[in-house]
Order: structure tokens, then sequence, then C-alpha cells
């Protein structure tokens, strides 16, 4: 039985979350096979191939991959992935748009978003924004499987010697065509891979508020994250969005700042390991998952907190 596991990446760096699907993929046994398919991106390949645990590298390069456009990189990942027992990648923007072409072409049925492997053939993965957690079992060939990164720690990034084999098919579909991205850039860790997150929420009131997180969050080398109702209102970019409908993080400390806890964030928080909340709402849904609890105002503490930090720091 082997397993082929998508890489994440951007072209030049491996993304972490490759790590926990490796991870996962280790958990049902097998070989593990990864591809990394893109444009120039052979320094990718070459990290991938340090992975501890990583058997055989696949290095699609091609101009079609470039841009991860999912009528391309679908085509290719059902022809390698015909190969396969299980079909691995994670849960993330990318793999969440070109997995479910990658299963209707296989004919397959795919099993979303796990967090836990109890076997070959059966998974756990959350419903209902993690209110209830469901077990599948398959009995398809091929398994297409999304993987929540947060529910598997990752495998080390160093220590594997993994071959490197070159793949040339190359699939334009022709639908579809790269025109711009627009990067935000920042010095802060990126959300999902932080160790620290901290988030404001509606409490925030407006965008410039946000200001006060951001300086907290330089002081601790944090990521900032905002709810969907702060996203919604227009005080923050909608890829700060922390919940079932924006990112997934698990960080080692969470912050949540006028953050009320609705069902849609805690989803997309829940696993952080240590969790904080400020809310002058004792009532508030937040305290009810969070393992230190401040009612206050937070424009009083935030200020205090950080002038803390500068004792401290």
């Amino acid at each position: 039985m082997s397993i082929l596991v998508i890489a994440d990446h951007d072209n030049k760096v491996l993304k972490p979350a490759t790590l926990n699907v490796v991870a996962a993929a280790q958990k049902i046994g097998g070989d593990v096979h990864v591809l990394v398919a893109g444009a120039d991106c052979g320094a990718v390949a070459e990290a991938a191939s340090k992975v501890a645990g990583v058997a055989k590298v696949l290095h699609a390069d091609n101009a079609a991959y470039g841009h991860f456009l999912a009528e391309n990189l679908g085509l290719l990942v059902a022809e390698m992935g015909k190969g396969y027992s299980h079909v691995l990648t994670s849960a993330g923007t990318t793999g969440k748009d070109f997995m479910p072409r990658v299963a209707a072409l296989l004919d397959v049925a795919q099993i979303s978003d796990i967090i836990r492997v109890d076997s070959a053939d059966t998974f756990v993965r959350p419903i209902y924004a993690g209110n209830a957690i469901a077990t599948v079992q398959s009995s398809d060939a091929i398994k297409v499987i999304t993987v929540r990164p947060t529910g598997f720690d990752p495998v080390a990034a160093e220590g594997g010697s993994a071959a490197v084999e070159s793949v040339g098919a190359a699939h334009d579909a022709g639908i579809s065509s790269f025109v711009k991205e627009e990067l935000a850039k920042s010095d802060r860790p990126e959300l999902t891979s932080a160790n620290i997150v901290v988030s404001g929420g509606r409490g925030m009131q407006n965008g410039d508020n946000f200001e006060m997180l951001y300086k907290v969050a330089d002081k601790l080398g944090a990521a900032v994250g905002a709810s969907r109702a702060a996203v919604d209102a227009g005080f923050v970019p909608n890829d700060m969005q922390v919940g079932q409908t924006g990112k997934i993080v698990a960080p080692q400390l969470y912050i949540a700042v006028g953050i009320s806890g609705a069902i849609q964030h805690l989803a997309g928080m829940s696993d952080s390991k240590v969790i904080v909340a400020i809310n002058k709402d004792e009532e508030a849904p937040i305290f009810q998952v969070a393992d230190y609890g401040l009612v206050a105002d937070l424009f009083e503490a935030v200020p205090q907190l950080e002038a803390e930090l500068d004792k401290v720091l």
C-alpha cells in the first residue's frame, strides 16, 4: 500500500502543513510518496526529499502548475493517484479547490478535513462546526482525503533522504487562466503556522483599533487574526479571518480580544493549546473554551497588557 501526499508550497518553500499531512499518511501505514507540482520548484522538491518518513518525491515542474490552477492540478493528481491506495493533501485553500475534482475524476467520494486516522479505511472528521465528530469508513479503492493540519503533530522536516523522480506529465485544461494575485505583505508570522495568535472581534469597533493588537503581536512575535464579524464589518481583510469559513489555527497561545465566541469562530481555534479571552461580557461563549478569561474593557486591558510586556520583554 502506497500513499500519495500532495505538497503545499509556493514554488519556493515547502509549507509546514505538508509535515502534518505526512504524519497523517504515516498513521495509515505504507510507503509515503510526495508530489511536488509547480513551476521552478526544484528547491521545494529538495526540501520534501529531506522530510522524515518520505520514501519518494515526485517532481512535476511545468508552467501549467505554476499558479496551482485546480483544473490543471486536478488532472495531474488524478492521473498520478491511480497508482495509490490513498491521496492526501491539507485542507487549505488549494487543497479544497483541486481535491474535489480529483475525487470526481477517480469516481470516488472525498473524505474531508480529517483529524484522526483509525485505520486504513476509517477516519474521523468534525461536522456541524465541530459540534459533532463523525467516524467515516470508505470502501473506495482509492481514498481521496483532505487533512486538517492541526489534528496531527508534524513529522521532522529533516532526516529523510528520499529519491527525487521527475514527472513529465503536463496538463493544461485550457478552461482557466491566471490573471493576477495581490498578496498582503507582513513581517509577522503566517497565521496558520504561528505559535502565538492575537485575534480581534466585533468589539474592536473599527479597523484603526486593531493597531492595539498589532503592537501586542509585534512584541510577542505573533500573527494577527480576526473573527468573521470583524471581517464582515470591514475592519480587516478576509485573509485574517479565523473560523469555519476562514483559517483553522492551533497555536500554542491564542488571545481572543473582543470576540464573543460564535460557533463559527470556535471551530477555527478551539484546538489551540492555551486560550486567553478578553471580553467585557462575562456571559460571552468564548469563556467556555478559554483557559484564562479576563472580564474587562479591552480598550483598557490591551494597553495594560502592552505596558506589562514592555517590562518583561
